[in-house]
């Protein structure tokens, strides 16, 4: 009992500390998106419902019976999307209605299940006294939420990939029983472990579908719902960028990207800044990773000055160096120091593009070497 109420109070004390959930709808509240809700919007929250609720977390399991732990994913989500909205609910969680039964009325009531209730308000019909921006905004919020919750279960299982096959090749080396089913253990996890990453990524490429079939110039990648401003510049370059820094290892990278891009997309302050950070953070890594920092850098170009190296064997060219290193002293040593009295520096939305698809393909390439 002491173990119980010590495990409860945990949990407790763990949702108290719970931060602000990270929403699209409040990440471009400042950027009109939507006028209407048609067809297309209807839809696509019908095609992502299923998809979250067939394929990602089924309600139901093989007995037809409520899964427990999938219930808990549910109600956790629902619960964050209603906080950061502002309501004690999406919809109606307890029902309660009258009925007849041989000629008798009685009361009809109980609990609807958590999917359900999420799926009410995903499909709740629109109505002019509402505003369209913010109606599908926070619908995608749900979409984005529910995909990134997925992404942090699976980033979380690869992380603990290498215990569990170390756990298994232990297994394989005992002996083995007359009834165990052949074939190694080791195996059996890889394989496991490949095909949850693929299903999600099958489940990834049907919500970009689905976006772009409903004429949402937006895309998901790595928890998050981004405009994609052009689709050969997303199929070239941010694509391949966000695939390559799905890894736990360039999680910095990633944020500070995103976050350049969500600045640019809403009218931000310096979105180039980030995306300088996130090149520095690539460098930085590709250092560490080569084993080739001594602690004494002071800056990006004590870090450049390893990659040139001959003695490291030259991992970039002289007219690489040159390249980033211009791009530090020319762009981010502008955006990271204070003005003083003289102007702000302020790019056009042209040069804004130019440094973040710079800052991503240098990513890219420095990753790509390793």
């Amino acid at each position: 009992m002491r173990g119980n109420n010590a495990r409860l109070a945990y949990d407790f004390f763990r949702f108290l500390r719970r931060p602000l959930t990270d929403v699209f709808f409040r990440r471009y509240a400042n950027r009109p998106m939507f006028e209407r809700v048609g067809q297309q919007e209807c839809a696509l929250f019908v095609q992502a419902y299923k998809i979250v609720n067939d394929q990602i977390w089924k309600y139901y399991g093989q007995d037809q019976k409520i899964d427990d732990s999938i219930k808990a994913i549910w109600t956790d989500i629902h619960d964050r999307m209603a906080m950061e909205i502002g309501v004690k609910e999406l919809s109606p969680k307890y029902y309660s209605y009258q009925a007849e039964y041989m000629g008798k009325p009685y009361t009809s009531s109980g609990w609807n299940n958590m999917n359900s209730v999420v799926e009410q308000w995903l499909n709740f019909k629109f109505v002019d006294s509402l505003d369209p921006d913010m109606f599908v905004k926070r619908r995608l919020s749900f979409v984005e939420l529910a995909f990134r919750t997925r992404e942090e279960q699976i980033t979380k299982l690869n992380s603990e990939l290498p215990k569990r096959l170390a756990e298994a090749e232990m297994q394989d080396r005992m002996p083995r029983t007359s009834m165990t089913i052949p074939g190694k253990r080791s195996n059996s996890v890889q394989v496991f472990n490949e095909a949850i990453n693929l299903k999600f990524m099958e489940n990834v490429r049907e919500l970009n579908e689905r976006l772009r079939q409903a004429g949402m110039p937006l895309h998901y990648h790595n928890g998050y719902l981004q405009i994609t401003q052009d689709e050969r510049m997303q199929e070239q370059v941010e694509q391949p960028f966000w695939l390559l820094v799905k890894d736990i290892q360039w999680k910095n990278v990633s944020i500070d990207m995103a976050e350049a891009i969500d600045r640019r997309d809403t009218g931000g302050r310096d979105p180039s800044f980030y995306a300088a950070k996130a090149l520095e953070s690539t460098i930085k890594i590709v250092c560490e990773v080569k084993k080739w920092t001594t602690g004494t850098e002071k800056g990006v170009s004590d870090f450049l000055n390893h990659l040139e190296s001959k003695m490291n064997g030259a991992f970039i060219d002289g007219w690489e160096r040159q390249s980033m290193q211009r791009f530090y002293s020319d762009v981010r040593n502008d955006l990271g120091h204070g003005p003083g009295s003289k102007d702000m520096p302020n790019f056009t939305s042209q040069q804004i593009d130019q440094t973040i698809e710079f800052c991503m393909s240098w990513v890219k390439s420095l990753i790509k070497r390793l």
